[in-house]
């Protein structure tokens, strides 16, 4: 599916769907991106495991009824680590073992929630909201002394909103970690009517960007670290491009322009708009949250409203512009650079990002909810991108109106190339094939 038909699938569903929509319109928490979910499972044995997807590939659910299952990581033996944002009995770090068909529960540990999970170089490393944590691994990539984690930072800053802590790793012994901004657009009054932005936005400070710890530092706070980009409103998916050496991020975007500024926003804009934004990233720079946004249909930087725009003024001249832009309100919260040989040439090196689904574009109908594909050429974001599994929500009703069975979170590569995605909803890991 190109880009053009990403866009129409988020247009009016049905007459039905869009009253339901309305009556619901008012379920959103402070946290973004959040919605009370129908818990009714999809039948797994439907084929594909009732998802939609490109020509060539099929899935299969590994394992299921997990609980929150957030980021996932795949070893080199073909075993499961993944991070719950809620306690599945008093734990939150799952280790699942494969055979051909299934992902089977054999340990859990970690008496703390959270999102991140990585393997690298011998080490587990784990997230919570304050903390980032490793474990020792042994030849077959399996945790030494669960109980036992070292403590690699400490003390993050966690007010309630955008606490999820993402990480990743580069080549280099260093670690990336999220720190989001606890604020919608940094107003004086968080989510008022006409409420102005704070003039230098002070939780600049201390969130609202990626900071860089050493990955085999012991007890590191704020101050052993770096600020290594700024103006990031909150980033869950990260990963590092193996092709150009360098960090991607997804950004998720901004909320209700329209409720807060209806004098220069239709509700059908404030849906669109802004972009969920890829970025690539170098030290030191600034995307410029909460001085602007990105216009996908404009293709400009536009000034924040609560800093003086209207939806047409340009804004952010010196910050960066995005590798790739996609529709808004639709929660990136997965990021994975293909590098595998399963799959065919042209998902090498790409990148795929999983939609978490949104809850903020009433009373047009929500959308997400899938996994998209967006092509690289040359370490660049290249050509249109494409819906490549879909129908995680269950059928366009439920997505079109935020009650998604299954919600797209966390994306991992397996030594054979397969797809690894896990829904946060009801627990689910999909694995995703493809058969010449």
């Amino acid at each position: 599916m190109k880009k053009r038909n990403l866009i129409s699938a988020m247009l009016p569903v049905t007459a039905i769907a869009g009253l339901v929509l309305l009556l619901n319109a008012c379920k959103s928490g402070s946290t973004d991106h959040k919605t009370g979910a129908d818990t009714t499972s999809t039948t797994t044995s439907s084929p594909n495991a009732g998802l939609k997807l490109q020509s060539g590939f099929s899935a299969a659910v590994i394992a299921e009824k997990l609980g929150g299952t957030r980021e996932i990581a795949v070893t080199p033996q073909n075993n499961i680590y993944v991070k719950l944002n809620n306690f599945k009995d008093g734990k939150g770090i799952l280790y699942l073992t494969q055979d051909s068909t299934k992902a089977t529960l054999t340990k859990s540990f970690g008496d703390y929630k959270g999102t991140g999970v990585y393997v690298k170089k011998g080490y587990l490393y784990t997230s919570s909201d304050e903390e980032v944590f490793r474990y020792k691994l042994n030849d077959k990539n399996e945790v030494i002394n669960p109980d036992q984690p070292e403590k690699i930072v400490t003390g993050l800053l966690s007010r309630g909103e955008h606490e999820a802590k993402a990480i990743t790793l580069d080549n280099d012994g260093n670690l990336y970690v999220n720190i989001g901004a606890y604020s919608n657009a940094c107003q004086v009054a968080d989510r008022k009517k006409d409420s102005p932005g704070q003039k230098g936005c002070p939780i600049l400070d201390s969130a609202g960007g990626i900071w860089q710890f050493k990955a085999d530092k012991l007890n590191q706070h704020y101050g052993d670290g770096i600020r290594y980009a700024t103006g990031l409103r909150n980033v869950v998916g990260m990963d590092w491009n193996q092709q150009n050496n360098q960090l991607f991020v997804m950004q998720h975007g901004r909320d209700q322009l329209h409720d807060l500024f209806p004098q220069y926003f239709t509700t059908k804009q404030s849906a669109d708009l802004p972009a969920e934004c890829m970025y690539a990233i170098k030290k030191g720079d600034n995307a410029g949250w909460p001085y602007m946004y990105y216009d996908w249909q404009q293709h400009k930087k536009i000034l924040m409203p609560e800093y003086g725009g209207d939806g047409k003024k340009e804004g952010g001249q010196t910050a960066i512009d995005p590798a790739a832009a996609f529709p808004g309100h639709l929660a990136p919260n997965g990021l994975l650079f293909y590098t595998g040989s399963q799959f065919p040439e042209k998902y090498k090196n790409g990148a795929f990002i999983a939609f978490h689904g949104s809850w903020n574009r009433a009373p047009e109908p929500q959308a997400g909810y899938f996994v998209v594909f967006q092509p690289f050429k040359d370490g660049k974001a290249s050509g249109d991108y494409e819906i490549f599994a879909d129908n995680f929500a269950g059928s366009a009703d439920k997505a079109a109106t935020g009650r998604a069975e299954h919600r797209p979170c966390g994306l991992a590569q397996g030594p054979d190339g397969a797809l690894y995605v896990t829904d946060d909803n009801q627990g689910t890991i999909y694995k995703i094939t493809y058969k010449k």
